[in-house]
């Protein structure tokens, strides 16, 4: 055992946390601590490394054992040293052995003392068995793989924002290597690549992880064993965090049964005990059953005490066929370029995930279209398009002197104070709770406030920058349930990728400063990028393949006669396939233009006056798009037959 409870029970003021809690960490255990938002999670951990003591029980730690704990509060470390340096500190050890390697290499350079020469000798023994000539590469590697390039390592720790202070601390801390991990949401601050590398590197540690998350995809690659923090209880479950969901369905469906049957035993009881007590020959054991019932070990009735969003967005207005049309954008921020020339459109219907690396511009993106954000090019609404844009920084924009209720009358959807309060119920804000200052609400509160902002607004597309951030799992699947049922449209950045999974219907990401789209599922997506990997990696390997073959064996035999009749042939097959794609390109460019001009007619307010007019343009509509996707498609096989003629050559 690296770390315990032993009936442990800690009181946050009038409230309790956990009860009588016992649990015992070992070696090599990837545990996910979960619970609602508010149940104490974060508390629990500093339970754990002794920043709390505990109310009564004990907390066992291993003499030897090293904890490292990664939460919130580090941020207030401040540094002007690199970042590097900062991640470096990490190996206090081998610092030290370096400074006393040149020290004491100096100094025997004009003494030959052999008490020195063996210290010398014993340092760099030691040296060498800590790996200790590698730090600065291992420390890189790790700081790359958490999104820093080359020329940020250098860059005071200072200089960074929060987010990016936390990915140096965590950096430092599995450098450090030790022997039971603590992460408190540690997903929060990193984008999709640098969760994946760190999943890959939390999967070969050798330490115990304990991980606090919202993140369900995280948890099921990276746990083995769930602890959920209920009702001041600790429950244990064997498994990743699917075999969680399903055992505990189990155990409740069980404790009901149980409860039920427990029940119609306790009825039957007493209506024998009413029925015979006041009979001489039956008193007795009439007597007999009530003193069974007094000793019974009555079973609870399941009750899930869980926080429930009712979340119905509602528009009041169907928009046209286009909401949204980028037109040659771009954008930078001095020298670097989010968008250049990039074009894309948004359609009704669209559920677009904007992902990527962080640094790459979504939110930037996000912020163009919601037209808060300067950029060149064009941005065009479509027809009767009722935008509404929730972003991060809403949450510092909300009026902290205002109540809820009060913030809630800012937002211009013109409902009552009875409909707003309807509203607020559905966000877990009943009663009294309205009259809160939003000056005294968490995060998680101060994000539904501003969710609730936007709901009200009955808009038919929504921009949403990182919407499940402060939202518990179970929150997360409402707001993703609710937003499958919207009849609008929508745009979001997230990094979640259950969310994403559950709603989108298009990925869209930024890529050589253009929009690339992928039409589809984020599993789909997932697949479609593994393929792309795959068949990269496999002409890599033909590449080296054909460098390493001697251009002797390489050439075809001067006497054979064939060859060279097969090489023209090739030759005028791939002559014929070039004509083509010109043809082809030349065939989009025309229908990209035809395209353009129906749009633009589409967009004319005289258009909208003839309902008759407008319902042919949009068939011819329709008609020049399915002919640019084929054109397209076609384009793509030539180019990709071409490429294969002209390797074969």
């Amino acid at each position: 055992m690296l770390v315990g409870f032993n009936n442990v029970t800690f009181e946050f003021g009038a409230r309790t946390i956990v009860a009588d809690a016992t649990w015992h960490i070992h070696p090599g255990e990837r545990i996910g601590l979960i619970g609602y938002n508010g149940t104490g999670k974060s508390t629990l951990l500093k339970v754990m490394v002794g920043q709390y003591q505990p109310s009564s029980g004990t907390v066992e730690r291993g003499k030897s054992t090293t904890i490292g704990y990664l939460h919130q509060d580090l941020l207030s470390f401040d540094t002007q040293e690199s970042i590097l340096e900062v991640a470096m500190g990490a190996f206090e050890r081998i610092r030290f052995l370096e400074k006393e390697i040149e020290r004491l290499g100096i100094i025997l350079e004009n003494d030959s003392d052999e008490k020195l020469l063996e210290k010398y000798t014993d340092y760099l023994h030691e040296m060498d068995v800590l790996d200790g000539y590698t730090i600065q590469h291992r420390t890189e590697e790790v700081l790359h793989g958490l999104g820093f390039s080359n020329e940020e390592l250098n860059r005071p720790y200072k200089t960074f924002s929060g987010g990016w202070r936390m990915r140096v601390l965590l950096a430092k801390m599995i450098l450090q290597q030790p022997d039971v991990l603590l992460l408190d949401e540690p997903t929060n601050h990193l984008d999709l690549p640098s969760i994946e590398w760190l999943e890959k590197y939390l999967s070969g540690y050798k330490g115990s992880v304990v991980i606090v998350s919202h993140d369900q995809f995280f948890l099921n690659k990276m746990v083995n064993k769930i602890v959920e923090l209920y009702q001041q209880q600790l429950h244990i479950y064997t498994g990743d965090y699917a075999y969680y969901q399903k055992e505990k369905e189990l155990r409740i469906e069980m404790q009901q049964r149980a409860y039920e049957n427990q029940q119609e035993y306790i009825k039957q009881q007493e209506r024998f005990i009413e029925r015979f007590r006041a009979k001489a020959t039956k008193a007795a054991q009439a007597q007999s059953a009530m003193k069974r019932l007094d000793k019974i070990d009555r079973i609870e009735q399941v009750e899930m005490e869980r926080p429930n969003l009712r979340i119905n967005f509602q528009i009041d207005k169907q928009p046209g066929k286009i909401l949204v049309t980028l037109k040659n954008v771009s954008k930078a921020f001095g020298e670097r370029i989010i968008v250049k020339n990039a074009s894309a459109e948004i359609d009704r219907g669209d559920k677009i995930a904007l992902i990527g690396a962080n640094g790459k511009g979504k939110s930037t993106l996000l912020r163009m279209i919601a037209d808060t954000e300067s950029f060149e090019g064009e941005r065009i609404w479509g027809h009767n398009v009722e935008e509404s844009f929730y972003a991060q920084h809403q949450l510092e924009s909300l009026n902290l002197d205002n109540t809820i209720i009060e913030e809630m009358q800012l937002c211009g959807s013109g409902k009552t104070e009875l409909e707003l309060r309807s509203l607020l119920g559905g966000f877990m804000f009943g009663g009294e709770e309205i009259d809160k200052k939003i000056k005294i609400l968490s995060g998680g509160e101060k994000a539904r406030v501003a969710l609730a902002k936007v709901i009200a607004s009955k808009s038919n597309f929504l921009m949403l920058d990182e919407p499940t951030n402060h939202l518990d799992m179970h929150s997360v699947d409402l707001l993703a349930t609710a937003l499958n049922k919207y009849e609008g449209s929508l745009i979001f950045v997230s990094h979640d990728r259950y969310f994403i999974s559950k709603t989108a219907n298009k990925i869209w990401e930024i890529e050589n400063n253009e929009i690339k789209e992928f039409k589809g599922s984020y599993q789909e997506y997932m697949e479609w990028k593994e393929l792309m990997a795959s068949r990269l990696k496999e002409q890599q390997k033909e590449q080296v393949k054909e460098q390493d073959i001697p251009k002797a064996v390489a050439a075809p035999p001067k006497n054979d006669p064939v060859q060279p009749q097969l090489d023209r042939e090739q030759k005028k097959n791939l002559q014929r396939q070039q004509r083509q794609l010109e043809k082809t390109e030349e065939l989009i460019d025309g229908l990209k233009k035809k395209k353009a001009g129906i749009e633009l007619e589409m967009s004319s307010p005289d258009t909208y006056a003839q309902p008759d007019k407008f319902s042919e343009l949009e068939k011819n509509y329709n008609e020049v798009k399915k002919q640019l996707e084929k054109a397209e498609n076609d384009y793509e096989s030539l180019f990709e037959q071409i490429l294969e003629l002209e390797s074969g050559l």
